[in-house]
């Protein structure tokens, strides 16, 4: 389980792929040296397990699945040699909890559609595809490069985020461009009502249980 707050960046060393998988290895001098093979480590918000490790990079491997759902292996605005990531180490017991629950279980990948200055801050609008917009609330938590990141606008499919200074010089989120392909993930919470309410549904449209038809299903 993750947070959603960057603490670290790295940059993209090499990224072999393949239908079938593939591999990823981050130059991150300010944090490898402190992780261990089979840790899991957030890489935009992908979580992804550490294969080999030493004082400046790591590597880890892509399943089929990871590249097909994550800008890892998008079409158009991919992830690329030398581009910067976001990395964040899974949150341990005792430490402060400051984001929201991420699981670095990437739904979907958006499209950057603008990065604008806005007095202080900076405007940073995301075009979400149809199936991840339920999970858009205004006000609500959304996991974007698994920044975590307050929803301050939601307008005919576009996600607008307020981004404060800090934010913007400790992340990658400085590099965006229009066009570019980002990692999206939508809040746990959400889903887990989103589940119980079509659970619910779905008990309410079956036929109710009676004696009478239970004797015949042979109980």
């Amino acid at each position: 389980m993750f947070t959603g707050i960057i603490e670290h960046l790295g940059a993209v060393e090499s990224l072999s792929l393949q239908d079938d998988g593939g591999r990823i290895t981050v130059h991150a001098p300010t944090l490898a040296s402190k992780l261990a093979v089979s840790n899991s480590i957030a890489v935009n918000g992908c979580c992804l397990t550490i294969v080999s490790t030493d004082r400046d990079r790591f590597s880890a491997d892509l399943s089929g699945e990871t590249i097909r759902k994550t800008s890892f292996g998008t079409k158009t605005g991919a992830l690329q040699k030398g581009a910067r990531v976001n990395l964040e180490q899974p949150l341990t017991a005792g430490k402060e909890f400051g984001g929201h629950f991420v699981l670095g279980h990437v739904d979907g990948t958006g499209r950057v559609t603008r990065l604008r200055r806005d007095g202080e801050s900076w405007l940073y609008g995301v075009e979400v595809p149809e199936d991840f917009a339920r999970y858009v609330v205004p006000k609500g938590s959304i996991t974007i490069d698994g920044i975590s990141l307050t929803v301050a606008g939601w307008n005919e499919g576009i996600v607008e985020i307020a981004v404060i200074p800090f934010t913007y010089e400790h992340t990658n989120i400085r590099d965006r461009k229009p066009g570019d392909a980002v990692n999206l993930e939508g809040d746990v919470l959400g889903k887990y009502v989103e589940r119980y309410l079509e659970a619910r549904g779905e008990s309410r449209r079956q036929p109710a249980l009676t004696l009478e038809s239970l004797t015949r299903q042979g109980f």
